[in-house]
């Protein structure tokens, strides 16, 4: 029999103070809570006050993530309703800290971790999860947390992250959620010799064994949970790109870090067209860094290009590289193959060099590397367009290539600056500019709610790019004007809705949607859209 403890310490029917006197008397609480009934606005307003009066960001998201652990609704009633004060706390750029502290601040398992242990038995211990009908499932193997690197079974603050996003910006019921960590080992000794590490404790596991674990359990979800998304997320890039080839035509799945960050990346492009006054079809674009994020943004570039009426061949002659080594150029013999259709016949030349010969008109960086973004760099830009566009896309906000204020100042007020990470308005000459988050909290929702939505088979680059050209739709003209890119977070919600169907439509045209009809996305959208309100029983 449930006694009334239970209910309390059950976070998804939990309402603690906000129980009724009927429900204390039915349900075994009274005694065990203050006298006092506290709506839910009242109960918000308590831990906002009580989060606000930590000194510091990585007290504030422990604060975030008890509350969660203890009264589900709560917390994400509170996220919703804040959601522009909250998602650097809870995601970017406080989550990288969180992960990297994970071990020391770690108060209660919130996900599921599947270690090399647990081969042959992965369907079965999936079976320990609460939950029967899951749909929405992020998963990582820690190996390249945002810009941080390896931090082994650490880095699960990341599904956890993301998910919390999938329930606030896109209406997706917390009980269809599943955060996954592949804790197949890391090599970051300094973390796995750390007494309190909580992860497998072995160097990582590679070539077959790795490559069979993830098998397994990817035909342990197929088996299990015959409706879930996967995403995958912070895989190192030779495995993202693995993974990605690998199941991307077989089941129903997507790499956020490749296709989530080329959507977003490919909205702000076809937003700052509004403000620069150049054609889409036009533009030359340079990438500083060369990994899966960048290669991703230019693959979907790729299709966008084609779908103005350019070939493949004009399109990727739009499209440059730089690494470490320098320009991406056929006469190198150290590129992946992942870097290899955007290698070009030219000369080898360094980042600077490469802007005056190349003169593109929008720099994006995805290096993990802070700083790279020079004064001489956006100076360049500058000189050779009179608006050049300046992403700086790498995570949390200490790995940006650039800060809005050295691009508003470098450029002599010219850019259009996006971040990967959000940056505080800044005002240059008289000018205030409000700049742009290219946060892929803007795409992934909308992406994973409208393939549920029309019950896709598969995720095509044809949804990405309705998902794209949606939420550049849905940036109003007083935005641009301000230099924002990007609609306000407090219509993530909304936004979401938008891409859902955008990205439903797209999969009805790829022949991949069961969904007839969009009025039955609609009337899923409607039936499953999960709004944090207290319900009349636990």
């Amino acid at each position: 029999m449930t006694s009334g403890k239970d209910i309390l310490n059950d976070s998804a029917r939990n309402k603690s103070t906000a129980f009724s006197r009927k429900e204390r008397e039915q349900y075994g609480l009274r005694g065990l809570l203050p006298f006092a009934v506290a709506d839910l606005e009242t109960q918000k307003q308590r831990a906002l006050e009580n989060m606000r009066r930590k000194p510091y960001d990585i007290e504030r998201y422990i604060f975030l993530n008890a509350l969660l652990e203890r009264n589900q609704v709560l917390f994400y009633r509170t996220l919703i309703d804040h959601i522009e004060e909250l998602m650097p706390l809870i995601y970017t750029p406080t989550v990288g800290q969180a992960c990297k502290e994970f071990a020391q601040i770690f108060r209660r398992a919130q996900g599921f971790y599947i270690t090399p242990d647990d081969r042959g038995d992965i369907y079965r211990i999936l079976g320990n999860w609460p939950e029967l009908d899951i749909r929405m499932i992020v998963v990582t193997d820690g190996e390249r947390i945002l810009g941080l690197g390896d931090l082994g079974a650490s880095g699960m603050g990341i599904p956890i992250g993301k998910l919390s996003l999938y329930v606030a910006g896109a209406g997706i019921d917390p009980k269809h959620c599943l955060p996954v960590m592949l804790d197949v080992g890391t090599n970051n000794e300094e973390i796995r010799e750390d007494p309190l590490y909580l992860g497998y404790p072995k160097p990582r596991i590679t070539g077959e064994a790795y490559d069979s674990l993830v098998a397994e359990f990817v035909d342990a979800v197929q088996s299990r949970y015959p409706r879930a998304l996967i995403q995958f997320e912070d895989f190192l890039t030779p495995n993202a790109y693995k993974l990605l080839n690998r199941y991307r035509d077989k089941v129903l799945c997507f790499n956020d870090d490749i296709q989530g960050t080329a959507a977003v990346a490919l909205s702000g492009i076809y937003a700052s067209t509004r403000i620069s006054g150049y054609d889409f079809k036009d533009l030359r674009i340079m990438f500083l860094g060369a990994g899966s994020a960048a290669t991703g943004i230019a693959d979907l570039l790729t299709s966008a290009f084609e779908a103005e009426g350019l070939s493949n061949k004009e399109a990727r002659e739009r499209l440059w590289f730089v690494d470490i080594n320098g320009l991406v150029v056929k006469s190198r013999s150290d590129l992946m193959p992942h870097n290899l259709p955007y290698a070009h016949e030219e000369t080898q030349l360094d980042f600077l060099a490469a802007i005056d010969r190349i003169k593109p008109h929008i720099l994006i960086g995805a290096t993990g590397a802070p700083g790279t973004f020079t004064t001489q760099s956006v100076e360049r830009m500058a000189r050779h367009h009179d608006r050049p566009a300046i992403f700086a896309l790498s995570n949390p906000t200490s790995r940006a290539e650039c800060t809005a204020e050295q691009a508003y100042n470098w450029s002599g007020g010219k850019a259009i600056f996006v971040s990967g990470s959000p940056f505080a308005p800044v005002t240059y000459q008289s000018q205030t500019y409000h700049p742009g988050q290219g946060n892929n909290a803007y795409i992934f929702p909308g992406i994973g709610l409208g393939a549920l939505a029309c019950g896709a088979t598969r995720i095509t680059d044809g949804m990405f790019l309705a998902a794209a050209r949606s939420l550049a739709s849905q940036v109003a003209q007083n935005q641009i004007d301000n230099g924002t890119l990007y609609p306000p977070l407090p219509a993530l919600r909304d936004v979401s809705r938008g891409i859902a169907r955008a990205v439903a439509k797209a999969a009805m045209d790829d022949g991949v949607a069961t969904a007839p009809s969009l009025q039955e996305v609609d009337a899923y959208l409607s039936d499953n859209w999960y709004d944090a309100t207290y319900t009349s029983a636990p």
